[in-house]
């Protein structure tokens, strides 16, 4: 287990840009795929069964996001301190990292797995899910969390093979379940008219496929220090706690952000039925985006972590600058794009007229605000790989959650309008990017740690 191959996942040397678009795009299209789960059910409920399944559906997203944004904070702690490992060559260290990350991720799936069957009632009430909406709500998250072990097993493994600098594996075990889940839909949804408890059913069923073949992949890695031996999974203490050091600030600011869209969600749920259908097709549109500026900080934080393993920090800066620029470029198009295609694009999710007319004025509203998020994302990314996360958190926290907080119970009840909840997006963006950039320029993260050198 000491030995460690070099091989195509190592992102230490050559041209940035063209490794970074290289580790880009797989990621990318393994984040389309993973956001392709929801968003067909979207469509196949939102055009099959009707708006008010459609609203159930959506109203779920927040909590589901909640508890996702968790895991997937701690087990970028695992994922961080994998990379530097397998920047600095260091063969037993990435192999006491791997084994730890994949026993956490099953106690982590089922301690999620059985509270938020629990919790899900009093969750949703709590946002203020709307009452016709509130049995199919109750039905598809419950479903959805029984099947938690598997997505977080899911995704901590595809995040090992990230670390190694692997992105084209998890992309071909997404399609594969994507596939899986879209033929279910049709066939339990449409075929069977199971509605809500069809699309909740393919949604488990496809991500069990690919936690499956995420971990066969694991263990069929010959000769690599992360091949997977299910017997030999413990929790190391070095690594778990190096790996908690990183992960829990992330998990902490990622619980933050779920706090406060619930809150939104929340007041979005306060216009109605067709307000709330309105903001889940939205919010299926503009996933582009997200997952666009979630895979390029995916990218620069395994960039980062590496470099900063093999000791590359001015190669690791350079990275950022050209991280960003990329990432600025695209936004501006697709914030045109989605401005002008507005309409035609919402009615794949809903013909309904009024949640068109609410749709098209939210993502005129909030499409060109897109360019103040970017540097919330990529310089954390950058920090967060150079095993530094608590500041990034605090200043998210206090940038994005506090203030968007301050701005729903102060702002908000005294304009109830659909503008005054939107605004809150902007402000609390730009006021984070300004922060976090001073950080980065002027902040001493970029230190050597002991141990790591």
């Amino acid at each position: 287990m000491g030995i460690l191959r070099q091989n195509s996942g190592d992102i230490t040397q050559g041209v940035i840009w063209k490794q970074l678009l290289a580790f880009f795009f797989p990621l990318w299209f393994g984040t389309f795929f993973q956001q392709l789960y929801n968003t067909v059910d979207t469509v196949v409920v939102g055009r099959f069964v009707g708006k008010t399944a459609l609203a159930a559906v959506g109203s779920t997203g927040v909590v589901v996001n909640l508890t996702v944004g968790v895991f997937t904070g701690l087990a970028s702690g695992a994922v961080v301190i994998i990379a530097q490992h397998y920047g600095a060559r260091r063969g037993p260290e990435v192999f006491r990292s791997v084994h730890t990350a994949m026993l956490l991720s099953l106690l982590l799936g089922a301690f999620f797995m059985a509270a938020g069957f629990l919790l899900t009632p009093w969750s949703l009430r709590a946002m203020g899910t709307t009452e016709e909406a509130l049995p199919g709500a109750i039905l598809y998250q419950r479903i959805y969390f029984l099947g938690m072990i598997p997505n977080v097993v899911y995704n901590m493994g595809t995040g090992v093979l990230r670390a190694v600098g692997d992105a084209r594996r998890p992309l071909y075990f997404l399609i594969a379940a994507s596939l899986c889940n879209i033929v279910l839909d049709l066939v339990l949804v449409v075929g069977f008219g199971l509605a809500v408890l069809g699309v909740a059913l393919a949604t488990v069923l496809s991500q069990l496929l690919s936690a499956v073949l995420v971990v066969l992949s694991l263990m069929r890695s010959q000769g690599q220090a992360y091949q997977l031996f299910p017997r030999q999974l413990r929790l190391y203490g070095a690594p778990l706690k190096d790996a908690m050091r990183v992960g829990v600030p992330a998990a902490l600011q990622s619980v933050m952000y779920s706090a406060s869209n619930i809150v939104i969600q929340a007041a979005i749920n306060s216009f109605g039925t067709d307000a709330v259908a309105a903001w889940t097709a939205y919010g299926k549109m503009d996933v582009i985006f997200w997952m666009s500026i979630n895979a390029m900080a995916l990218a620069i934080t395994t960039f980062a972590g590496q470099n900063y393993g093999a000791g590359q920090y001015d190669r690791l800066k350079k990275g950022v600058r050209v991280s960003v620029g990329m990432s600025a470029g695209f936004t501006v198009l697709l914030s045109t794009a989605m401005t002008v295609f507005a309409r035609p694009i919402l009615s794949i999710f809903s013909p309904d007229p009024d949640v068109l007319e609410i749709g098209v004025a939210m993502v005129r509203f909030l499409a060109p605000c897109y360019i103040t998020y970017i540097l919330v994302e990529l310089l954390p990314g950058a920090i967060r790989g150079a095993g530094r996360s608590m500041v990034p958190m605090l200043i998210s926290v206090f940038g994005v959650c506090v203030l968007r907080l301050v701005w729903l119970f102060t702002v908000v009840p005294a304009h109830h309008t659909i503008e005054a909840v939107e605004l809150s997006y902007p402000i609390t963006w730009a006021v984070t990017s300004a922060a976090v950039l001073i950080y980065y320029r002027w902040g001493h993260w970029l230190q050597p740690r002991n141990g790591t050198e």
